[in-house]
């Protein structure tokens, strides 16, 4: 079910909720001090593109909390949304349940992306 779902994903959402991930990677990239910001997009970039069969686990610490906050108030909550919306839309059909599922995955992880790893 893994590599199907993945395909199917990445054709009916995945693609776009990855390209958003990559979008946000290279704005914060654009500065010195937002490359690690930028890693970290880029890193979840390529769990949006491919989800099923990973799972994330969120940890962290005081260096991460301050991470999320400036994140949230400038990219997460605009892809927090999108995979929100994204995954509602999938969610009115009996099929896309699973793939509605990841979106909000993707949405948690939208909100608060330090302190999680990909496992």
């Amino acid at each position: 079910m893994g590599c199907l779902g993945n395909l199917l994903w990445f054709l009916f959402g995945g693609f776009w909720q990855g390209l958003g991930w990559g979008i946000a990677g290279v704005l914060w990239s654009i500065t010195i001090i937002g490359i690690p910001i930028g890693r970290q997009c880029f890193k979840f970039a390529s769990l949006a593109f491919f989800p099923f069969g990973k799972e994330v686990q969120y940890g962290g610490g005081a260096g991460s909390a301050i991470l999320n906050v400036f994140w949230l108030l400038i990219s997460g909550i605009p892809l927090a949304i999108a995979a929100a919306i994204n995954g509602i839309l999938l969610c009115c059909t009996i099929i896309g349940i699973p793939f509605g599922m990841q979106c909000f995955k993707m949405a948690k992880l939208a909100l608060f992306p330090f302190g999680a790893r990909v496992i």
